[in-house]
């Protein structure tokens, strides 16, 4: 959604546009805004997944709000355990195609391009999103130490959280993780 709103240029999104392009958070109550107003479109009739959101305990605390205001709750709260350093070689070497978010890693065997730098479909150039440096990446862990894992606490004590082993290599063992803790569907 924030990515969505940085594209469409709305006022909210230049704001976030800055922020994430200087490695840091957006502030809670651009965040808020923007779940506020996709709550009641269409694409959420039936559920959602928030990726990246909950970052801290008041935004988790004003989305259960919020939740509560429509009579639904938060299902599940999934957390991708991973150490620093794994994550630093994920992020700083993932690259993709802009136009179709197709994702690829630069030192990956199995997650690289056939050609170096270059999209399998299209062959078009791939780039790296500028928030994926090992100094924004830092800025990022920081943040989340100091006010993400609280988050996770925060929904433990629910009897919400579900952890999933993300530092496996293969993509297809995550997923399988997820779909077993998030139930049927």
């Amino acid at each position: 959604m924030l990515r969505a709103a940085v594209s469409a240029g709305t006022e909210v999104g230049k704001k976030a546009k800055a922020v994430m392009e200087s490695g840091g958070l957006v502030s809670d109550d651009i965040v808020i805004g923007i779940i506020k107003e996709n709550l009641d479109t269409p694409a959420c009739k039936k559920g959602f997944i928030l990726d990246g959101f909950p970052r801290t305990v008041a935004q988790a605390q004003a989305l259960d709000q919020e939740l509560k205001k429509k009579g639904v709750e938060i299902d599940t709260a999934v957390n991708f355990k991973i150490d620093d350093e794994m994550l630093y070689d994920r992020i700083t070497g993932r690259r993709i195609h802009k136009a179709s978010g197709r994702s690829y890693h630069v030192s990956n065997p199995k997650y690289m391009p056939k050609v170096a730098g270059k999209d399998d479909v299209t062959g078009e150039p791939l780039i790296q999103r500028p928030d994926d440096t090992r100094e924004k990446l830092g800025k990022r862990l920081q943040a989340f130490h100091a006010e993400t894992v609280p988050v996770l606490e925060y929904y433990k004590s629910k009897g919400k959280l579900f952890n999933v082993d993300a530092g496996q290599p293969n993509k297809e063992d995550i997923a399988k993780q997820i779909r077993a803790g998030l139930g049927p569907v």
